[in-house]
């Protein structure tokens, strides 16, 4: 595929919404594991008896876990491409950029997730690099009662000139 011919595929994704539901609950298991590789130590997060006794009555999962962890997708992620291998979106060469989380709700154990994405814009920067493409994607995370727990605004950066990987 030449870069134009990315950049023309990235910029026809505007638009378009993939939704992802969980299978499951979140778990106390996951909230722990996450915990301990970001190496957040925090009771609240692995201790049941003690977070039982916080004002928010039970374990809650550290604030970037729900964006970050991808539970609500269908099937396997890979290393290489994490959750871009569940949607149409091109995987080859690309970066993320940035993220801007906001967060409304805490996670708990017994929330099933559903994410709502929208790629929300494509355009073209020039970089020190050379010319990139940058996709930018809102997602929504709600749980099963369908409150909002958190968003995101997440943006992705394709190389489309230059040497080298991105």
């Amino acid at each position: 595929m030449t870069n134009d011919d990315l950049l023309a595929r990235l910029k026809a994704l505007v638009g378009k919404e993939f939704t992802f539901a969980a299978p499951e609950e979140v778990g106390r298991a996951s909230i722990r594991q996450f915990a301990l590789a970001i190496g957040d130590p925090n009771p609240l997060y692995m201790d049941h008896v003690l977070a039982g006794t916080s004002p928010h009555g039970g374990i809650v999962a550290p604030p970037t876990f729900i964006c970050e962890t991808n539970q609500y997708l269908p099937g396997p992620v890979d290393e290489e491409h994490g959750s871009l291998n569940a949607t149409d979106i091109p995987t080859g060469g690309v970066i993320r950029m940035g993220n801007d989380y906001q967060f409304f709700r805490l996670v708990r154990p017994s929330d099933v997730v559903t994410a709502q994405w929208t790629v929300a814009e494509c355009f073209e920067r020039e970089g020190r690099s050379g010319r990139m493409a940058l996709l930018v994607m809102d997602k929504t995370f709600r749980n099963q009662r369908g409150e909002l727990l958190a968003t995101n605004r997440e943006t992705y950066a394709y190389r489309l000139s230059g040497g080298g990987r991105p």
